[in-house]
């Protein structure tokens, strides 16, 4: 008895999905909660589970283009087990390599999705990888121990079928987009064409913060079980301040501005695929850390290619973090239809006026680019020192002031 493996549906708006990878082999036995396969869309990456136990059977090819319903594998269900998913091992040309490829598949599906992911990438085969994890299971540091020794640059076993690349005359190359990127392309396009965006700047003083998270943070992840970072600070900072000028807030559709009763605050994340901006709904409502924990999670979800459709839906503000990349100043892009965006950026030590005197002190540009069609200059500029009075007064935001 066979089960067709198709492309599920993703999203309303969504028609079509990139098979970018399989992540078992063709032959392999599977289960029904093992991930079969990679689904690239223009706005998700997400893996695809088999949904059945059994022996699977390639139909598609990876970097196909594919409708949503589109039969991708068949998986032969007949006397399937719930025995732990395994790959066939390929043909060999003795008993003890066979072996070995039985055993590598085997511990393959059991690889954590980063873990398979970086074996995946660099054409790596686990059977030689020695795992110091619990019950000899492979974890990053033992992929990456692999990949610093020499033997780990010629890989075991031949590599997953890349996008397409064709090579030009004079060395150059041309390889497709992904869809997200090409998603990403659009949308900032578009952003420039359908919004009168406009960037204002300030800097804020981040002593008071600095000192008030090292005081605590060994405290409060001991009591919390989340690390204190500096983007909850900024995250309940916005909070107060798009409360003080809501149109920011707000969106245009059409000759309507349309207005929310809640903040429910994207946060750029950078994968290794482009840029993707999970939501935290409601984050009016929650504690500091409450936030990490949602930035902390979300941002795990999103390098691991496992955030859904909803997870990037209906945001009303954005933060992004440049600073992270090393960037002074940049003039942030809104994310559609959202009417601001905040850009925060690397910490520098710099010489100020303070008191009549010059100090030093641990400097940050804060950018927000704005639609000027809702908001105006006026309270663009005041949202950023309201962002910069609470930060280098940060008891305000423990006070609810």
């Amino acid at each position: 008895m066979a089960y067709d493996v198709k492309i599920p549906a993703v999203g309303e708006s969504i028609t079509e999905g990139i098979l970018s990878r399989w992540l078992v082999k063709d032959g392999s036995v599977v289960q029904d909660s093992t991930p079969l396969f990679e689904l690239e869309t223009d706005k998700i990456t997400t893996e695809v589970p088999a949904g059945a136990n059994g022996t699977v059977r390639f139909i598609a090819k990876e970097g196909q283009t594919l409708a949503i319903g589109s039969v991708v594998a068949a998986i032969d269900t007949t006397g399937a087990t719930s025995a732990p998913a395994a790959a066939v091992p390929a043909p060999a040309s003795s008993a003890a390599p066979a072996a070995a490829a039985g055993a590598a598949n085997a511990k393959n599906t059991t690889l954590s999705p980063a873990v398979k992911k970086l074996v995946a990438d660099n054409d790596l085969d686990p059977a030689r990888i020695p795992g110091t994890g619990r019950d000899g299971l492979i974890t990053k540091g033992d992929v990456l121990a692999q990949l610093s020794a020499p033997a780990a640059t010629a890989p075991s076993a031949p590599a997953a079928a890349p996008a397409p690349i064709t090579t030009a005359a004079g060395g150059t190359t041309r390889k497709r987009m992904s869809s997200l990127r090409q998603r990403i392309a659009t949308r900032l396009v578009q952003a420039q064409h359908t919004a009168a965006i406009l960037t204002t700047f300030n800097e804020v003083d981040m002593s008071a913060v600095m000192e008030l998270r090292k005081k605590h943070k060994e405290e409060f992840e001991k009591k919390l079980g989340v690390s204190l970072g500096f983007m909850s600070f900024f995250a309940v900072a916005s909070v107060k301040a798009l409360q003080k000028y809501p149109l920011i807030n707000s969106q245009i559709d059409g000759t309507d501005v349309v207005s929310f009763s809640g903040i429910h605050l994207g946060v750029a994340v950078g994968t290794d695929k482009g840029l993707v901006v999970p939501v935290i709904r409601d984050v009016q409502r929650l504690s500091f850390a409450e936030i990490e924990r949602a930035i902390k999670e979300y941002a795990v979800k999103a390098r691991e290619g496992k955030l859904s459709l909803d997870d990037l839906q209906g945001g009303t503000f954005t933060i992004t973090n440049g600073g992270v990349y090393g960037s002074l100043m940049s003039t942030p892009i809104l994310n559609p239809p959202q009417s601001g965006i905040l850009g925060m950026h690397s910490i520098k030590e710099r010489p100020i006026a303070l008191g009549g005197q010059v100090v030093i002190r641990p400097m940050m540009y804060l950018a927000l680019s704005y639609d000027h069609r809702i908001v105006d200059g006026s309270e663009a500029v005041g949202f950023l020192v309201r962002i910069k009075e609470l930060l280098e007064a940060p008891e305000k935001l423990l006070l609810g002031l």
